[in-house]
C-alpha cells in the first residue's frame, strides 16, 4: 500500500480554478473521504491522483516518489467511477479481468485474481451474467471487483453510491468500509453525501471552492468546525448561526432544548427566549424551527427527544425558555473563521 501527497496542486480551466492549492496527506492505509457541494472541484482533484487530468502546478507523491508525469497505469491507483462504466455486453467476468488483459497479464493469472475479487465480494454467483441483469448493489460490487482486481496501492472512488437507493446505500456503505478495513488498501472517496462522509471515513477533507476548508476526524468536524462554511455544511439539520454586530456564535440543534431539560455542567447554560414557529414529527426526533429574541432575523433548528418533549408544549406563536450548555457554543468572526475563546 501507499501514503499520497499533495502539494499546492492547481488546475485551471482557462481563468477558472476548479482546484486550488489544496495540499494535502493521506497516510498509508487511510480511508479519506474528500466531501463538498457539487461542481467544489473534488472530482478534478481525484483525476488529478488517478492521472486522467494534468494539474496546472502543484506535485504528487504516491509511495514517497513524484508521478507528476506518470501515467495512470504506472501510478498503481484504481478508480471507481460514479457510472460505474461496465461493459453491457461483457459478462461479469469479462468486466472484471478486462483491466488484466489491457496489460497482457496471463490467463492462468487472470482467472486467478478474478476468482479472488470475486469471492472477496461476494460476486462468484454472478460471474456469467451481463450487467443488465445485475441490480444497483451487484453492479456496484462488480464495479468495485474491476478496480481492486489491479491490485492497487491506492483506490479511488468517485461517488460510488450515488445511483442506490436509500436502502441500498446504507448497506453499501457498511460493505465498502468493511472491506477496505480487511484490505487495508488507502483509500480516497468522493462524495457529496454528509452521512457517507461521517460514516466512513477515517478523516475528512471538507472542499469548497476547489480549497480544503478543514482536514479532521468525523468528530473534529462535527464538533468543532474551523469556519461558518464547514459548521453549517455538515449536519443535518445544520448548525444554528445567529449573528449580533458582525460576530457570529453557533450551535448545533441537539444542544439548543428546554431550558428546563438541561444539566449546566461546569460552565453554566446561555439562555435565550425561543418563539416556536412550526415543528415537524420524525419519529425519533421532533425538530422546532423558531426565532431567537434579540438577534438578527435567522431560523433557529432544536432537535428534541420526542419522548420527552409533549406535542402540546411547544405550540408554534408561544416564546419558549430554551438554552444551550456554554461548552457547546461556537463563535465565529467576521470573515467566517472560527474563534476559541478562553
Amino acid at each position: 500500500m501507499a501514503a499520497v501527497l499533495t502539494r499546492d496542486i492547481i488546475k485551471k480551466f482557462a481563468d477558472v480554478s476548479a482546484v486550488d492549492g489544496i495540499t494535502l496527506t493521506v497516510p498509508d492505509g487511510e480511508f479519506m473521504v474528500l466531501l463538498g457541494p457539487s461542481g467544489c472541484g473534488k472530482t478534478t482533484f481525484l483525476r488529478i491522483i488517478c492521472g486522467l487530468e494534468k494539474q496546472t502546478s502543484g506535485d504528487l507523491l504516491i509511495d514517497g516518489n513524484v508521478v507528476n508525469d506518470m501515467p495512470p497505469r504506472a501510478r498503481g491507483v484504481a478508480m471507481m467511477f460514479q457510472s460505474y462504466g461496465l461493459y453491457p455486453h461483457y459478462t461479469v467476468r469479462n468486466n472484471i479481468a478486462f483491466p488484466l488483459r489491457t496489460q497482457g497479464v496471463s490467463r492462468a493469472e487472470i482467472a486467478k485474481k478474478v476468482e479472488w475479487a470475486s469471492r472477496l465480494l461476494g460476486i462468484e454467483r454472478l460471474l456469467d451474467r451481463r450487467p443488465r441483469q445485475l441490480s444497483g448493489g451487484e453492479r456496484q460490487r462488480v464495479a468495485l471487483a474491476r478496480a481492486l482486481v489491479r491490485e492497487p496501492t491506492v483506490l479511488l472512488l468517485d461517488e460510488p453510491l450515488s445511483n442506490l437507493d436509500a436502502k441500498l446505500r446504507a448497506s453499501a456503505r457498511q460493505d465498502i468500509k468493511h472491506f477496505q478495513q480487511r484490505v487495508g488498501v488507502t483509500t480516497i472517496y468522493v462524495t457529496h453525501d454528509q452521512v457517507e462522509a461521517m460514516g466512513m471515513g477515517d478523516r475528512i477533507a471538507v472542499i469548497e471552492q476547489g480549497r480544503v476548508r478543514q482536514v479532521g476526524t468525523p468528530m473534529e468536524i462535527y464538533n468543532d468546525p474551523a469556519d461558518r462554511f464547514v459548521a453549517t455544511f455538515v449536519g443535518t439539520p445544520p448548525m444554528n448561526l445567529l449573528s449580533r454586530d458582525g460576530k457570529y456564535l453557533g450551535f448545533r440543534p441537539e444542544n439548543f432544548l428546554p431550558s428546563d431539560m438541561i444539566d449546566d455542567g461546569d460552565g453554566g447554560i446561555a439562555e435565550f427566549s425561543f418563539r416556536v414557529d412550526r415543528s415537524e414529527y420524525l419519529g425519533s426526533e421532533r425538530i422546532v424551527y423558531g426565532v431567537i429574541e434579540g438577534f438578527d432575523a435567522h431560523v433557529v433548528t432544536a432537535k428534541l427527544p420526542p419522548a420527552h418533549v409533549a406535542e402540546e408544549s411547544i405550540r408554534p406563536g408561544e416564546w419558549h425558555p430554551f438554552g444551550v450548555r456554554r461548552s457547546a457554543l461556537r463563535y465565529f468572526d467576521q470573515d467566517g473563521k472560527r474563534v476559541v475563546r478562553q
